[in-house]
């Protein structure tokens, strides 16, 4: 049974937890670099069915020889094979390549110019995505510091999923941009519970109000963690072919898992602060 009041006791060093993780994911971010989807730099997807048994690492093997040692990633499911190639490439000379092996049944193609497009998009809907949360958050609190609070966790948040993307090398696509937005409406929807519940609610001691914000946030946050684990582990063991369902549950997993972090240590340690000062 988690002493939850014991835990709360001594919250002000605790806040300097999320704050080091998030500083070691900018470091991340800035030594190891971000990989980008096909979609974001450029290349070629093509569906490949396949007509003899072949391991995905010699399907790779003979796909990269064939086009010059292009960077491949290929994913294998069934008979069927998922091939992402970086660049522009030839299909007919792809083709000839597989003969024998399998045959292309659809690709699609970006080219560099469409890429850098999207890519211009993708930071623009990070963007305005985090300037109308902050909006918002200051119209329903109405005061600096609660309001603060609640964008540095949200804003910690994603810097330490962006962060775990750097270190598993999760590609930056737009299916994980769309992980990084739902973690951005997450990440307020627990800051949001647990503000309300410190400043808007009377009854009881800013402890037990704390505590009741906690078992509720927490509850959630297993519940949500629980079903990407599940998600995760379904597309590695049975469809290895649908890769982007499993960066988008990877990235949820760090993202929730963090917002633990910068919700209940972080968050709660500057209310609990302002509230006391305040007093």
């Amino acid at each position: 049974m988690i002493n939850y009041e014991r835990f709360l006791e001594s919250y002000k060093p605790l806040i300097a937890i999320p704050v080091v993780i998030t500083i070691i994911a900018l470091i991340l971010i800035a030594t190891i670099g971000l990989q980008q989807g096909i979609e974001l730099k450029g290349g070629t997807t093509a569906v490949v069915q396949l007509e003899k048994q072949i391991s995905q690492s010699d399907l790779d093997a003979l796909i990269s020889e064939g086009i010059s040692n292009q960077q491949v990633d290929v994913a294998i499911s069934n008979n069927q094979a998922t091939v992402e190639i970086a660049g522009d490439v030839d299909i007919v000379k792809l083709s000839s390549v597989l003969e024998g092996t399998g045959k292309i049944t659809s690709y699609r193609s970006v080219g560099p110019v469409l890429g850098k497009e999207a890519m211009t998009q993708v930071y623009y809907a990070l963007f305005f995505a985090f300037i109308f949360m902050s909006v918002t958050v200051f119209i329903i609190f109405r005061n600096f510091v609660p309001s603060m609070a609640v964008i540095l966790a949200a804003l910690s948040d994603i810097i330490i999923a962006i962060g775990g993307m750097s270190l598993f090398g999760i590609p930056l696509s737009v299916a994980s941009v769309g992980a990084i937005l739902m973690l951005i409406g997450y990440s307020v929807d627990t800051d949001i519970l647990l503000t309300t519940r410190i400043l808007k609610r009377k009854e009881g001691t800013i402890t037990e109000r704390a505590v009741d914000a906690m078992k509720t946030g927490l509850t959630m946050a297993a519940a949500a963690i629980g079903s990407m684990v599940a998600l995760y582990l379904v597309v590695v063991f049975l469809i290895p072919a649908a890769q982007t369902l499993a960066d988008i549950a990877a990235v949820l997993i760090i993202g929730l898992v963090a917002d633990i972090m910068t919700t209940w240590l972080m968050n709660l340690g500057i209310l609990r602060w302002y509230v006391e000062e305040r007093k």
